[in-house]
C-alpha cells in the first residue's frame, strides 16, 4: 500500500472550474490534457488519474500539470469527491491483479517455487 497524496483544493476565479494542488509531480514538467474519457490511452499514473476524476461523475475535462490538477466540471457538478480521487490514487496503484503481473513477467518463477516448497532446490525430494 502507498501513501496517501496531500490535497488542497484552490480558488478558480473561473465558474466550473476546479484547481487541486498536491505534493506529487504526476507529469513531471510536462502536461497532459484529457477532454474525455476517450483520451485516456495509457496506464501511467496520470492516466488512471485522469480515469479516476472522470470516474466520479463530475469532471468534463481533466488537466495535469506537474503537481496541479485543474478540472473542469460538468454543468452543476460540485466538487465533491474530486479531492478524494486524487487523494487515493497511489494507495491501491497499480490495480493488484497488474501488480502481480508484472512481478510474473520480470522471473520465471523458479525460485518462487523452491522458496515455496522449502527446498533450495539443490536436493532432490
Amino acid at each position: 500500500m502507498g501513501q496517501p497524496i496531500t490535497v488542497v483544493e484552490k480558488p478558480s476565479p473561473s465558474p466550473g472550474i476546479a484547481r487541486f494542488e498536491t505534493n506529487r509531480s504526476f507529469t513531471g514538467m510536462g502536461h497532459e490534457r484529457y477532454s474525455s474519457p476517450e483520451d485516456i490511452l495509457s496506464d501511467r499514473p496520470v492516466d488512471e488519474l485522469a480515469r479516476r476524476l472522470f470516474a466520479t461523475g463530475a469532471a468534463r475535462a481533466v488537466h495535469v500539470s506537474g503537481s496541479m490538477v485543474t478540472v473542469e466540471l460538468v454543468d452543476g457538478a460540485a466538487t465533491d469527491g474530486l479531492a478524494d480521487a486524487i487523494r487515493g490514487l497511489y494507495i491501491f496503484y497499480p490495480p493488484a491483479d497488474e501488480g502481480a503481473a508484472a512481478g510474473g513477467a520480470a522471473g520465471d518463477g523458479a525460485a518462487d517455487s523452491s522458496a515455496a516448497d522449502g527446498s533450495n532446490g539443490d536436493t532432490p525430494k
